[in-house]
């Protein structure tokens, strides 16, 4: 059974298969689709996780044992297995296609996949997936259909704008979904729920020199400490929104834990950079960040950026501005 990614939500209030297989390149709705089944199995009552990250050296025997061992509380669980290759090998291969014949009971597991490619469509393991589990097959969206999807976007967030806004947007971020995610939620952060205008949308996506947030991830990223405390320093001075700085930090610190993760499962750094979407200088100075610091301190950058994050809604004790700074700090304690 497929059930494509606009359709996943309407499906799990439906319904909640036993197991579910998310692939494709697109990663921002690889992510969101993910996130959508989790948070229904939570829901109905699985409440255990066991997350497996599958790399060349992953040991297979973990999940067969795991799979037919009951849980330790005797919760429902959620078996997430994460396979950034797309290739789970000839060990895998075998574990995977069993698996599928017999799922674990009282269990929901969740695979991801990136795009599998024709011989890899071809293979008995991800036919044995096929046979088993609900299909999310996550597909880019088309350049004539971004407007719509944008559109779509701006309603969930309760804004709406005319075509021909909706249109140069669309232009802005090249096809890029997770540049139109960051577009959308600064809108969002910018201005209160109803139409945007074609001339507000100009003013938050070209005014750079107006909202240096922006600029300031680059900064913290190169370790750069007096860089960045003088535009933090020049952001505060001009009101500019605490939300939106957070969210533009958090991002950033969110794609570096991504390729972190990835060099730490063998994957080279150009394809980790490119499914990000990530180019021109930008590539040098976060290919250098993610070398330079680990995943467990990034986590941990993470954390800080959620704590700053309630501090500035109001709901954490704290000053908002130097918890930015202390953050910011990190990157360039970890700096050579």
């Amino acid at each position: 059974m497929r059930v494509a990614p606009e359709q996943l939500s309407r499906h799990l209030q439906k319904q909640l298969a036993p197991l579910y297989a998310v692939f494709g390149d697109e990663l921002l709705l690889n992510i969101e689709a993910a996130d959508l089944i989790r948070a229904a199995a939570h829901r109905a009552g699985y409440v255990e996780r066991e997350i497996f990250s599958i790399d060349h050296h992953f040991n297979w025997a973990d999940l067969q044992q795991r799979s037919n061992s009951l849980s330790l509380f005797g919760e429902c669980r959620i078996m997430d297995i994460r396979i950034p290759s797309g290739k789970p090998g000839s060990q895998g291969s075998p574990v995977l296609e069993a698996y599928c014949r017999s799922l674990p009971p009282d269990t929901v597991t969740l695979v991801t996949l990136p795009r599998i490619d024709r011989q890899g469509l071809a293979t008995k393991w991800f036919k044995a997936l096929e046979g088993a589990a609900t299909m999310i097959p996550v597909v880019p969206v088309e350049r004539a259909r971004l407007p719509a999807w944008i559109g779509q976007r701006l309603g969930m967030q309760g804004q709406n704008a005319a075509p021909d806004t909706l249109q140069f947007l669309a232009d802005k971020v090249e096809g890029n979904l997770l540049a139109a995610y960051q577009e959308l939620k600064k809108l969002g952060l910018l201005y209160p729920e109803g139409t945007l205008s074609l001339d507000q949308v100009k003013d938050a996506v070209l005014d750079v020199a107006r909202y240096d947030v922006f600029q300031l991830p680059a900064a913290m990223m190169a370790g750069k400490t007096a860089r960045y405390v003088r535009m933090l320093e020049g952001l505060r001075g001009e009101g500019t929104a605490l939300p939106l700085i957070v969210n533009t930090l958090a991002g950033q610190i969110r794609s570096l834990a991504l390729v972190r993760k990835g060099l730490d499962s063998g994957k080279p750094v150009a394809q980790l950079l490119n499914e990000l979407r990530v180019w021109g200088d930008q590539q040098k100075t976060m290919e250098s960040a993610a070398r330079r610091l680990t995943l467990e301190q990034l986590v941990s950058a993470l954390m800080h950026a959620a704590k700053i994050d309630r501090i500035s809604k109001g709901i954490g004790k704290g000053d908002a501005w130097d918890e930015l700074l202390q953050l910011g700090l990190r990157f360039t304690l970890a700096s050579p």
